[in-house]
């Protein structure tokens, strides 16, 4: 996506479900935005600006629902393991703590073996595939039927993996990657702005048909405070509005991280840079949640 930050992807064909993970080579600033009724995400209070922690350690995508937070836990483990994290003690009993929010989307009704989840069932694959893709992570990052959205389903069409990228006219770079598996139709086109309210996931006789939800992360080079990350992710929501129909419904756990790579701490950040980054930031969801269809699709 951009230098400094390493995506690695991993799945399982037989469940249907995958775990993207994003790493960065320095710890970095995030905020978080949840605007979808039913979200499951982890740690996104400790992205707020009034909590302790500046800088955090990597970020972790995954299907599974609520199983699927367990790759949170593995990618902090590899990544302790690797000496990523903060410092807690000294000489041998020192650790690395790492700090790994994440997301979750629900791809449990899409017909994979999910075995698992039952009485006598194995373990699940979350904790093995965040390995996986840790160890695949590089700065050259895939799309379509991948990680995350390997087992999404956007509206009535096979979702997935994009991400898109642009540069700002005030100088930077910002880049998005979506995982798409949205309650609502993916529109080629702007959405209408009256009329029938497509439902092609509308849940029937009782069952939970309606699983849902778009995840993704905004990654810039312009060095942000945690308040104006935090209002990044705010903006660049704007864009699955302008390309999803409907959107942010009580099936969505609609979740969108935002990060500086910059190891730069500013006091605070110019507000006309800023509206300029999360205009942009916008445009790259809509081009990326398009893309994910697109190429998941082909």
């Amino acid at each position: 996506m951009l230098p400094g930050l390493k995506v690695g992807h991993a799945h399982c064909p037989v469940a249907k479900t995958g775990v993207t993970v994003l790493v960065p080579d320095a710890p970095v600033v995030m905020a978080a935005d949840v605007r979808g009724g039913g979200p499951g995400t982890r740690e996104t209070d400790a992205l707020e600006p009034s909590t302790l922690v500046e800088r955090v350690h990597g970020l972790v995508l995954a299907g599974g629902s609520v199983f699927g937070l367990a790759a949170a836990d593995a990618l902090a483990l590899e990544l302790a393991r690797n000496g990523r994290g903060l410092a807690i003690g000294s000489g041998d009993e020192s650790l690395a703590v790492p700090v790994v929010p994440a997301a979750i989307l629900f791809d449990l009704a899409n017909g994979g073996d999910k075995s698992w989840a039952r009485a006598g069932g194995g373990e699940p694959p979350y904790a093995r595939l965040a390995g996986e893709a840790f160890r695949a992570a590089s700065d050259h990052g895939c799309e379509g039927r991948v990680g995350a959205g390997f087992g999404a389903q956007a509206g009535s069409r096979a979702g997935g993996i994009g991400v898109a990228s642009a540069r700002l006219e005030a100088g930077g770079t910002v880049a998005v990657l979506m995982a798409v598996n949205s309650f609502g139709e993916v529109m080629d086109g702007e959405p209408p702005s009256e009329g029938v309210v497509p439902m092609p996931k509308r849940p029937t006789g009782g069952q939970l048909s309606a699983a849902s939800t778009c995840i993704g992360a905004v990654v810039t080079d312009v060095p942000l405070t945690r308040p104006a990350a935090k209002r990044l992710a705010m903006m660049a929501h704007d864009g699955l509005a302008r390309c999803i129909r409907p959107i942010h419904t009580p099936f969505d756990g609609d979740s969108l991280f935002a990060m500086s790579l910059s190891a730069d701490m500013p006091a605070r950040v110019d507000p006309v840079l800023l509206a300029e980054l999360g205009t942009v930031a916008a445009d790259c969801v809509v081009r990326a949640v398009r893309r994910a269809v697109l190429l998941a699709g082909g």
